[in-house]
């Protein structure tokens, strides 16, 4: 009776943009998998990540782009994880090792976690490494020689798509913030870190690692202009005087 041998799927995140930040395992293991594997909006056929990777990549390798709808629809958004999962685990099924390449962690913030979901479900015995990558808030915090937090303090990362609403929920015991794809709604957001004390003490940094980076000191200049879509925020309360 013949047994289903899997190849591996490895979960990799590639970091912010400079290629030299991605991890030694994932360089390693970008040079030997058969299939690599990568989102893409349903808008166009590019691939961050795989950009960002390409240097570590084997002209050799196969890079498959997987569409993804820019929805709200959940329904829809659900089937398209269930079927990029499918495809996935189908060239598994033929014994390749393949990977799905994601900006900055695999675990943060990452398209991966959604497809992920999926194989774990539909195919329990497949095996599946995650290896963690650095984030943008991470990169961008050594890019402005910020520390994140020290002492005993606390750091809340929030998604800034939807504007500063969750800081205003939740910024009562929090000592530093940072708000990932901060693009969007900008705007509300400096109004957000203005009402809770953190204005002073902000910056954002917009594609961070990349050749377009650009650091924003006085971040209520983003009230007047829409930032790139690589744009993250780090803020601090001030002091109680």
């Amino acid at each position: 009776m013949n047994t289903l041998q899997y190849g591996t799927l490895y979960g990799i995140g590639v970091g912010p943009g400079d290629p030299d930040l991605i991890p030694l395992k994932s360089v390693n293991i970008l040079k030997r998998v058969r299939v690599i594997f990568a989102a893409s909006s349903s808008k166009n056929i590019h691939s961050q990540a795989v950009n960002i990777a390409r240097p570590h990549i084997p002209e050799t390798s196969e890079i498959r782009l997987l569409s993804f709808p820019m929805t709200k629809n959940r329904v829809e958004k659900e089937a398209c994880w269930e079927d990029h999962a499918r495809t996935i685990i189908a060239e598994m099924q033929k014994g390749n090792d393949v990977a799905f390449l994601t900006l900055g962690d695999s675990m943060t913030y990452a398209t991966y976690g959604y497809v992920l979901k999926y194989v774990l479900v539909l195919a329990p015995e497949a095996p599946v490494v995650t290896i963690p990558g650095i984030t943008a808030y991470q990169a961008a915090a050594a890019r402005v020689n910020r520390p994140l937090v020290e002492g005993e303090e606390s750091l809340l990362v929030l998604s800034g798509v939807e504007g500063g609403h969750r800081l205003r929920q939740l910024s009562e015991a929090v000592d530093n913030v940072v708000f990932m794809k901060a693009y969007r709604n900008a705007g509300d957001i400096t109004d957000a870190l203005k009402e809770k004390a953190m204005l002073e003490n902000s910056v954002a940094v917009a594609n961070c690692g990349l050749e377009n980076e650009e650091v924003i000191e006085d971040i209520r200049t983003l009230k007047a202009r829409k930032p790139g879509y690589w744009t993250l925020v780090i803020a601090k309360k001030s002091p109680q005087p």
